[in-house]
This record gives C-alpha cells, structure tokens and sequence, in this order.
C-alpha cells in the first residue's frame, strides 16, 4: 500500500530546504552562465569575438547548422533547466514515492549526459588553443555555468541519497511488527 503523504519534504525537512535553496542559486548561476560571456575568441590580434551559450547557440541556428543547434541547444540549455524543474518538483510536498521513483529514473538517464556541454565548450577552447593564428580567453560565463553544473550534480546526488533513505526508512515500517 502506497502512502501519498511520505516524500522527501515531509521526511527531510531541514534538507530539502537547504537543496532548494541551492537549487535556486543553481537557477541565477545557469542564467548567468547561458547569457554571459564564456569566451573571446582573438584572431591576427585585429578581430575579437565574444560569444555567450546562448549566442553561440543561436549563431548555429543563423548558419544552418541545425543539428548543432539541436544537440548543444538541447544538452546546454534546455536540459540544464528540464533537470532543475524536476529537482525542484522532487523536493516538493506533492511528490509521492512513486513519482519519485520515476523522476529519479530519468534523471539517472540525463545524468549520463550532464557534463557534455562542459565538454563541447572544453574542447572548443583546447582546439582554439592549439592554432597559432588565433587564442581564446576564458570569459567569467564558463565558471558560471560550469558551477550551475556541478551544483545540479551536487543536488541530484544528495536527491538520490535522501530517496533511499526514504525507501529505507518505508521498508523498515512495513517490516517491523
């Protein structure tokens, strides 16, 4: 027999206050880092380029190049704000255990995919960097978004771990006579 009234909320209080607050400075550094600058890009010292995620996504879209618009779009900016709704509603006081269970199932699907955008940004800087007609400079935008990141793998971690706390403390219950 399920019982509605038991989630992470009602079980953790004190922690899912703490995650949501994390979850929202997550929000405000995911923002800063699509909208800021993560490189400029200098070539023969004349021409500097300065590009954003989101600039840079939108770039793709105006040349045409649909399915880098799609993949990075989707990996850097929608995915990024799909996971932290989703955290946010994990954290709620209207998820039950099996919602649970299914939210945290897509969200260790997704997880494998997390640092992708990370990656892509990484290697663009290491490619940049070994030509000789051009250099990049790392723009305060990256440090934003790549901590937005890492906090959302922070928080789906410690998710995870008050859930099987969670279903722990459940099978105790049922257990016990």
């Amino acid at each position: 027999m399920q019982d509605i009234n038991v989630n992470l909320a009602a079980s953790f209080p004190r922690e899912t206050k703490w995650l949501k607050a994390l979850l929202a400075i997550t929000t405000v550094l995911l923002i800063v880092g699509l909208l800021a600058p993560i490189i400029t890009l200098k070539k023969f010292v004349l021409i500097e380029n300065t590009f954003s995620v989101l600039s840079g996504v939108i770039q793709l879209l105006s040349e045409g190049q649909f399915l880098l618009f799609i993949l990075i779009g989707g990996f850097s900016v929608i995915l990024p704000f799909l996971k932290i709704l989703m955290l946010f509603r994990l954290l709620g006081k209207r998820t039950d255990q099996q919602h649970l269970s299914k939210y945290l199932h897509w969200m260790h699907l997704y997880g494998k995919w997390s640092m992708l955008d990370v990656f892509v940004v990484a290697v663009l800087v290491v490619a940049v960097k070994l030509g000789a007609i051009a250099s990049v400079e790392i723009q305060f935008g990256l440090y934003a978004f790549a901590a937005a990141i890492l906090l959302t793998m922070y928080i789906t971690a410690k998710v995870v771990s008050l859930s099987d706390l969670l279903t722990e403390k459940k099978q105790d219950d049922y257990s016990s006579p």
